[in-house]
Parts: C-alpha cells; structure tokens; sequence
C-alpha cells in the first residue's frame, strides 16, 4: 500500500467521524505526547533527581542537621511529587476520551434522526452516515482510553515504587 492510499483512508475516516473525531485525535495526541514525556522523565530525569535528594539527605545527616523522620518524608513526598508529575492530566485525559466518543455518538444518531425526519426511512444512504459517524467515534474514544489507561496506570505503580525504594534506602541510609 502506498502513501496516497493510507492518507485516503485517513480521510474517508475523518469524514465519517466529524468534528468530534478531530477532537478526539487532539486530546489522543496530547495523552500521548504527556505519557512518552513520564517514560522519558522515569528513565532518564527522575534517577538524577533521585541522587541529588539522597545526597541532599547524606550531607545533612553529615552535619547533624536534621529531623530523620520528617525530613525522610519530605524527601520522598519530593520525589514522589517528582515522578506523579502530569500524572493528573493524564488521568482527566483517559476520562475525556470515552465522553468524546459518546459525543460522536450522540452527533451521529442526531443525524440519523434528522434524515429520518426529512426523508423519512427511505433515505438509508443518509441514515447509515449519522451511524457510521456514531460508530466511528465511539471506537475511536474508548481504543485510546482504554490503551492510555494501561500506561497511566503503569506509570502510576511505577512512581509509587520509585518512592518505596527511596525511603528504604533513605532509612538504611540513616
């Protein structure tokens, strides 16, 4: 297949899928853009962010200025903040997209209704377009929010274990 086929198909699909589907595609960009930034943040930003905390805590604990306990938890609320970053946007997003995508739905069977009432059910050329758009959407909404969800919660055990380990190794430390 070539390229001019893919981008044909491409737009017969956001034809069929209307405005709501570009919107769609906008928030399932964003969700994207945000999750490859948490990856990128876990596996190259957050273990710089993480020595430089655990040196912070070595060189007070070195001058004896310090309070073990609250200070630990300081630390580690620090970098759990840290690594939970943009984690909030990326929950509101897997629950925007299925909404979209019941939008769609609603758009499309508004449609066939309005067909409906105009040509009656003769016109069913006209009716299975308002379908195919309800359809379309749908598919589109819950595909992206159930495959964000996978990742957001991944990400999610991820930062909570990053910060179990680092108060372990914070108290050993101690």
């Amino acid at each position: 297949m070539v390229w001019a086929d893919y981008i044909e198909g491409m737009s017969a699909l956001f034809e069929q899928g209307g405005l709501t589907l570009w919107a769609i595609l906008v928030a399932s960009l964003l969700l994207w853009l945000l999750i490859i930034e948490r990856y990128w943040a876990h596996y190259r930003e957050l273990p710089e962010f993480r020595a430089r905390l655990f040196e912070e805590w070595k060189s007070r604990r070195a001058t004896g200025d310090y309070q073990s306990f609250t200070r630990i938890q300081a630390l580690v609320a620090d970098l759990k903040a840290e690594a939970r970053h943009n984690l909030p946007a990326l929950n509101a997003l897997t629950t925007i997209l299925p909404l979209l995508g019941l939008l769609g739905t609603v758009s499309g069977m508004i449609k066939v209704f309005d067909v409906i009432t105009v040509f009656g059910t003769g016109n069913t050329r006209g009716m299975a377009f308002g379908i195919s758009e309800a359809l379309v959407t749908t598919m589109a909404g819950l595909f992206t929010a159930l495959s964000g969800l996978y990742f957001v919660s991944d990400l999610e055990s991820r930062a909570d274990e990053l910060a179990r380990r680092f108060e372990a190794d914070l108290v050993q430390e101690q």
